[in-house]
C-alpha cells in the first residue's frame, strides 16, 4: 500500500471515528442547548452554604428531626427507612431501571451538590435518566431541605466535607 492511500484510509477511519463521536456527542450538546427539551428547573430558595468550621453542618437538629418524619412517610418505601436502600442498587431491573440508591452516603448522591439535590427531590429522576417521581407539589421547599438535612445527618463527617467541596465549586 502506497503512503498516498495509507493517508487516505487514515482519513476515512478519522471522518468515520468522527461520525461516530457526532453521533453520541451531537445528541447531548442539543438537550443542553435547547431549553425546551429539558424540564424548567425547580426554583428552591437558597439557604447558606455549611459553616467553614470542619465538621458543622448547615442545618439544624430541627431541620433533621422533620426530615425522618418525612423520609418515612414519602421516600422510605423506595429507598429504605434508615435510607439504605436496596443491597443490589447498582443493578438494573429486568426494564433496565436501577433500583433507588442508598442516601445514607455510601453511594453518589454526595457527588451531587446541594440545588441538583433540591431538584432531584422535586422534578423526580426522569431529568437524570431515573424513575424516582418528582415531589413537587407534595414537598414545600422547607420539606425538601429537611428530607436533605435527615439523609445528610447520616453522612460521616468525611463524607460530608467531600460533598461540601463538590457544592462549593459548584456556587
Amino acid at each position: 500500500m502506497s503512503q498516498r492511500e495509507s493517508g487516505g484510509l487514515r482519513i476515512r477511519r478519522w471522518i468515520l471515528g468522527g461520525g461516530v463521536l457526532a453521533v453520541v456527542v451531537v445528541p447531548v450538546l442539543v438537550s443542553l442547548a435547547c431549553p425546551a427539551s429539558r424540564p424548567p428547573p425547580v426554583t428552591l430558595a437558597k439557604i447558606a452554604g455549611p459553616p467553614a468550621g470542619a465538621g458543622e453542618r448547615w442545618y439544624t437538629e430541627r431541620q433533621v428531626a422533620q426530615g425522618r418524619e418525612i423520609f418515612i412517610r414519602h421516600c422510605a418505601v423506595c429507598h429504605g427507612e434508615d435510607a439504605a436502600a436496596t443491597p443490589d442498587w447498582r443493578r438494573p431491573d429486568a426494564a433496565g431501571n436501577y433500583p433507588p440508591p442508598p442516601l445514607n452516603g455510601s453511594a453518589h448522591t454526595w457527588h451531587h451538590p446541594l440545588p441538583v439535590l433540591r431538584e432531584t427531590i422535586q422534578q423526580g429522576g426522569a431529568p437524570l435518566g431515573g424513575v424516582m417521581p418528582g415531589f413537587a407539589g407534595k414537598l414545600s421547599e422547607q420539606e425538601t431541605d429537611a428530607v436533605i438535612a435527615w439523609f445528610q445527618s447520616l453522612w460521616s463527617d468525611e463524607i460530608y466535607q467531600a460533598w461540601y467541596r463538590i457544592a462549593e465549586d459548584s456556587l
